[in-house]
């Protein structure tokens, strides 16, 4: 039986209640936005001595959220060996990506060519490769760095629904990565093709990317976009995007490619940078 949380998420206008938060968010009246600064961060108990700047500094809401760290404040694994988590967070799901399917909670999953967005082509190119979800929760570091060196090929951005992506809503919600709005990026990388995909959630007012900015989300109609002209090409560890307010990112590994380490597993933290698995090629 679904819990009141999840039943009220399914009750609430939720992309209307997102963008008046956004709206709210990036004020930049001082009497606003360092309330709200302050109070989310005695609230969350946002470790602020990691950010390269202060309270007073931040222009809203949204630019303390996106809040970039202090310069040395992640240290990066070996990218010639290791598979870097590309935000701060906890593991949600890992596993492997079988019959098309990805495993979300007990008696739940969805399939790579949902997420996706980019046909089934492009999703069976994953079929028996490795997926990892990781859940960003508010008093995270909210920027999204590369897991590897890529250049990016293509993007998808696929309308849906912005139910939270906490656990409790990952049990209770069918699907619910593979409804929620999304940006699924596709880059080709020294261990062949990957996916980095940046699902929305519960009032969460946008998605950024380092290439485009200020992405327009709660859209009606899925925006597909070539890139392999465009030479976008980010090193490992490198910002790929940002959010803002909340969500979850899922990375997909072409079969034979990565191994995750040893012990990792669901509910596990992790913070951007550090090795989360490791290359097989040769």
């Amino acid at each position: 039986m679904a819990s009141p949380f999840t039943l009220l998420q399914h009750a609430v206008p939720q992309h209307a209640l997102s963008r008046l938060a956004g709206a709210l968010a990036s004020s930049e009246r001082p009497w606003i936005k360092n309330r709200l600064i302050r109070r989310f961060v005695a609230v969350y108990n946002v470790d602020m001595a990691e950010a390269a700047r202060t309270i007073d500094q931040f222009a809203s809401f949204n630019d303390f959220f996106t809040r970039e760290l202090k310069p040395g404040a992640r240290e990066l694994a070996d990218t010639r060996t290791f598979i870097l988590s590309p935000a701060d967070g906890a593991v949600s799901q890992l596993g492997t990506i079988k019959d098309g399917r990805i495993f979300q909670a007990k008696g739940r999953d969805f399939t790579a060519a949902e997420i996706l967005g980019h046909g089934a082509d492009a999703a069976r190119r994953f079929e028996g490769g490795q997926f990892i979800t990781i859940y960003l929760s508010p008093r995270d570091y909210h920027r999204v760095h590369m897991p590897a060196s890529g250049v990016l090929q293509s993007s998808a951005y696929i309308p849906g629904d912005l139910f939270s992506v906490n656990q409790q809503t990952a049990e209770g919600v069918d699907r619910l990565f593979a409804r929620n709005e999304r940006l699924a990026c596709l880059f080709d990388g020294p261990g062949g093709t990957f996916a980095s995909i940046m699902v929305g959630a519960m009032i969460v007012a946008g998605i950024d990317t380092v290439w485009s900015h200020s992405f327009a989300g709660h859209g009606r109609d899925a925006l597909h976009e070539d890139f392999t002209s465009s030479a976008v090409d980010l090193a490992a560890g490198d910002e790929m995007g940002r959010f803002y307010l909340g969500s979850t990112v899922v990375l997909l590994f072409e079969p034979g490619r990565v191994e995750w380490l040893e012990g990792l597993k669901a509910g596990d933290p992790v913070r951007m940078g550090q090795a989360i698995a490791t290359w097989t090629r040769d």
